[in-house]
C-alpha cells in the first residue's frame, strides 16, 4: 500500500464516521426533506464517477469505477423514489383517477 492510498482510505473512514454523527443528529421529521434535497450531490457524484472510471488505466479500477456508478445511480433513483412517497403523503383527500378516494 503506498503513503496516497493510505490517506485516501483515512479519510474515506473519517468521512463515514462523520457522516454518520451527523445523519444522527437530524430528526427523523427532515430526513426525507433532506434526502431529496441531496439527488443533485447524487447527480454530482455520478459524474464523478464516470469521469474517474473513463480515466482509469487498470482492468481493477474500472470494474470499481463501474460498481460506483451502479451504486451512485441507486442512490439518485431510491432518492426519487422517497421524494415520491413523501409528496404523495401532502395530495390531501382527493379522488384519484377511477373514482376511487
Amino acid at each position: 500500500m503506498t503513503t496516497t492510498q493510505g490517506i485516501l482510505i483515512a479519510v474515506f473512514v473519517a468521512a463515514t464516521l462523520v457522516g454518520y454523527k451527523i445523519i444522527n443528529r437530524v430528526p427523523s421529521l427532515l430526513h426525507t426533506p433532506l434526502m431529496s434535497g441531496m439527488n443533485a450531490f447524487s447527480g454530482v457524484t455520478v459524474l464523478g464517477c464516470l469521469s474517474a472510471t473513463a480515466m482509469a488505466a487498470h482492468w481493477g479500477s474500472k470494474i470499481m469505477g463501474f460498481v460506483a456508478i451502479v451504486l451512485a445511480m441507486l442512490n439518485v433513483v431510491s432518492g426519487f423514489g422517497v421524494t415520491h412517497r413523501m409528496l404523495r403523503m401532502f395530495r390531501g383527500s382527493k379522488t384519484e383517477e377511477g373514482g376511487k378516494k
